[in-house]
């Protein structure tokens, strides 16, 4: 698989096939650790564990997994994720100690990391300059399909199963099908990067701007994303709405939804439009989005808005506003992600290596991700509920504001059209 092939698109929808085999596993996991956890004795520090071990295990993966895929055919190594991928998840249907959960755990964040790169890499080297944010905007719309569906029924297939490990035999099932096609389909690739190209590409000066915006907007998004469903239910008393469980999943799945619909779209517009104004007016916007959440149950009773629906159940006249302001998150992130994705995709596809190229992406936000949880729990206990919402928005209002200024100094009045 060069640069210089013409794919086809069973290849482009064999790794979008990737990204929904990933987004479901990873959902499905988020959705039932509460509930595998306490049944092998894990709580308090032995569940935080649980996600510390996914997170450790995918950021130690990151420059092996990205050099390896630059180094070496990128298809074998999804293949090898893949199949071990279909071992992690045959192994949770049997765990049965909690040092056994956590060990594969952490095998599930090596899978999700390589997953991720290589699909993305893939994508990003198929795909030509002009179609590549579309490509990458339809990549992660599945995985945000895999997000929804996994969300709204790993939680159902564990009640029909009376809690049985048998949704995780359905999961292993998919990443079965997903190597098939992924063996029979995908092209070999034969783009080889020798040395370290990691080394070349952290003093590339378009990364370097683009990881000015996205190391603070990793802490907005973590902060407001991780928030928005704790927001919703959360009792009154600590500040949040007290909604019921499928009202707070409504509300988390709305800014998946419009995220899903809406990247192939803004990411063909951004190949048009130019890149960095989609960075600089998504991130901005989700900023602005987030300073507002706080004031949806006034914005709701200053409306008249209905506080009980069917099938939602009671909640209160923030319902709805909180469901549009999540939808606006989502649609502001559209016009961002495939837009940023392709511009690190530009870079390492021009001989310095997609992969390592998406793996500076990647550890650029690891900071801001694992330390703004801890801020956000702080904010929460000390301050409340609300600030984690300012400070969220405030940060993304500052990263999108810092990227355009760097970019105007470093590259020109017209790089914001042009880059």
């Amino acid at each position: 698989m060069s640069r210089d092939a013409d794919p086809s698109a069973l290849q482009f929808w064999t790794l979008y096939l990737s990204r929904f085999a990933g987004g479901f596993g990873s959902i499905t996991l988020v959705i039932l650790i509460p509930k595998l956890a306490p049944e092998l004795g894990l709580g308090g520090v032995g569940l935080g564990l649980l996600y510390t071990a996914f997170t450790l295990a995918q950021t130690l993966m990151v420059v092996p997994l990205a050099w390896a895929g630059d180094r070496y055919d990128k298809r074998l190594v999804l293949l090898g994720t893949l199949a071990l991928g279909v071992l992690t998840y045959a192994a949770f249907g049997f765990v049965t100690t909690g040092r056994q959960l956590m060990a594969v755990r952490a095998f599930q964040g090596v899978v999700f990391t390589g997953m991720g790169l290589m699909t993305l890499a893939l994508v990003g080297e198929l795909a030509t300059k002009g179609t590549r944010a579309n490509h990458i905007g339809k990549a992660n719309a599945a995985s945000f399909a895999a997000s929804i569906v996994g969300g709204l029924s790993a939680g159902f297939l564990y009640d029909y199963f009376a809690g049985g490990r048998e949704v995780f035999l359905l999961i292993t099932a998919l990443y079965v099908v997903t190597f098939g096609a992924t063996a029979l389909l995908l092209s070999s690739d034969d783009t080889r990067i020798h040395g370290f190209p990691f080394s070349d590409l952290a003093v590339n000066r378009r990364i370097l701007t683009l990881t000015s915006f996205r190391a603070q907007y990793s802490v907005a998004v973590t902060l407001v994303r991780n928030w928005v469903p704790v927001f919703a239910g959360y009792a009154l008393a600590q500040g949040g709405l007290g909604y019921p469980a499928f009202a707070v999943s409504v509300i988390t799945v709305s800014e998946k939804f419009t995220n899903m619909l809406l990247q192939p779209f803004t990411g063909r517009l951004s190949d048009r439009s130019g890149r960095s104004l989609f960075v600089f007016a998504g991130g901005g916007t989700y900023g602005v989005v987030a300073l507002l959440v706080p004031f949806t149950p006034m914005i709701g009773a200053t409306v008249g808005l209905p506080e009980s629906y069917p099938i939602v159940g009671a909640v209160s006249a923030a319902f709805l506003p909180l469901v549009a302001l999540n939808c606006g998150l989502g649609i502001a992130d559209s016009f961002r992600e495939p837009a940023s994705m392709a511009l690190f995709a530009d870079e390492g596809s021009d001989g310095e290596g997609v992969a390592s190229s998406f793996g500076i992406r990647e550890l650029v936000w690891r900071p801001g991700s694992v330390l703004a949880p801890v801020a956000g729990g702080w904010l929460m206990a000390e301050i409340g509920m609300d600030s984690v919402f300012y400070v969220g928005g405030a940060f993304a209002v500052l990263g999108a504001l810092t990227f355009l200024g760097i970019l105007w100094r470093a590259h020109g009045a017209g790089a914001l059209r042009e880059w």
